[in-house]
């Protein structure tokens, strides 16, 4: 037998592994895990009840087509239901979209940085990714975006707010862009942090997409509406685009607990403005005393904030953790913290603040 392996598509090679938020702290009392944009809130009311009604009959298959979800999204964001498509989270959809657009010889264009994700989903699917620098102020540049494609360019992923910096963009700086791209070019909207958004400059992107066919709107229920543990997101697209994302989507690949748990969460929306209320009210305090402690902090319009420290990154981690908060390091560059509950956010602002006066 000769010592041989299956061939695997080199593509594949070199892709990063996405790397979660860690879960646990080592070493300090208590642990608060504010590494992965999690909701601090349990679900929704009626949101475990409709999951535990539709446990009973999970050696069923669930609806393929997502029939009840489709219907209440059409219904709640004024869209016709064929411009709408599910995946396992807004990050499985960005994948089927690349399925959709781009493959080998093809690019894609992002911002970093921004969401982890779209280098990888874009390696798998075999095309190129085209990487725009933020400008100093953490803003995409998207006079920089727009001059970077190209006869290749397939699609543009454009986070907004941006994930791990969240600022958002302005609606006039936006539809400048938009009217800058070629209209066979996607460009996808991700909005997975839109309920957080407060600045009245900063467009939905629904209202964009009603009248630009190249427009995807991506959103996501793990983020305010607390559901991160099962799995769905949608995509709103004109009809062809939609279609697409239909064709692509993992058969069955949203769960008939993630659906009803989604439309719970939709009938609830009352109980949800309260408690994203909450965490924008406890974003504005943590800004405000990391400021005063004399860091540099971006206007985050998502549930997160974000340190830019360089080398020291690595360092402000390991203190974050050793007093028992987890944040989310990127490496060389800085810290992403998500908002959590008071007590995790008054013990991360501590060491913050301890960490700044041994600088």
């Amino acid at each position: 037998m000769t010592d041989t392996t299956p061939r695997l598509r080199a593509a594949l090679d070199g892709i990063p592994t996405y790397k979660p938020g860690k879960r646990d702290a080592a070493g300090g009392p208590v642990s608060y895990k504010l590494s992965s944009n999690e909701n601090p809130y349990p679900p929704l009311p009626g949101v475990l009840e409709s999951v535990t009604g539709a446990a009973a009959s999970f050696n069923r298959y669930p609806d393929m087509a997502c029939t009840g979800l489709m219907e209440a999204l059409a219904a709640r964001f004024g869209v016709p239901a064929a411009h709408l498509a599910t995946g396992t989270g807004s990050v499985g959809v960005a994948q089927q979209l690349l399925q959709a657009t781009a493959g080998p010889g093809d690019e894609v264009i992002y911002a970093w940085r921004s969401f982890e994700a779209y280098p990888i989903i874009t390696q798998v699917s075999g095309a190129t990714s085209v990487r725009v620098p933020l400008t100093e102020g953490e803003e995409h540049d998207l006079d920089a975006m727009a001059d970077a494609v190209t006869e290749r360019t397939r699609l543009i992923f454009v986070c907004n707010p941006n994930n791990p910096t969240g600022v958002a963009i302005p609606r006039a700086d936006l539809e400048r862009f938009l009217d800058r791209v070629p209209r066979d070019v996607l460009v996808v909207l991700d909005e997975a942090y839109r309920e957080f958004v407060r600045d009245d400059r900063v467009v939905d992107g629904l209202e964009l997409y009603r009248d630009r066919p190249n427009v995807c709107v991506l959103r996501t229920f793990s983020k305010a509406y607390g559901l991160a543990g099962l799995r769905v997101g949608f995509a709103v697209a004109h009809e062809p685009v939609a279609a697409a994302l239909r064709k692509t989507a993992v058969p069955f690949g949203v769960s008939q607990l993630a659906q009803d748990a989604a439309v719970a969460s939709l009938g609830s929306e009352e109980a949800l403005l309260e408690r994203v209320e909450a965490l924008v009210a406890e974003r504005a305090r943590v800004s405000r005393e990391l400021v005063a402690q004399g860091w540099t902090v971006p206007e985050s319009q998502a549930n997160f904030v974000w340190l830019r420290l360089g080398d020291r990154t690595a360092d402000f981690a390991a203190a974050c953790e050793q007093a028992g908060v987890v944040i989310r390091p990127f490496p060389g560059e800085g810290v992403r913290v998500t908002v959590g509950e008071q007590e995790a956010n008054d013990l991360f602002l501590r060491t913050a603040e301890g960490f700044r006066k041994e600088l």
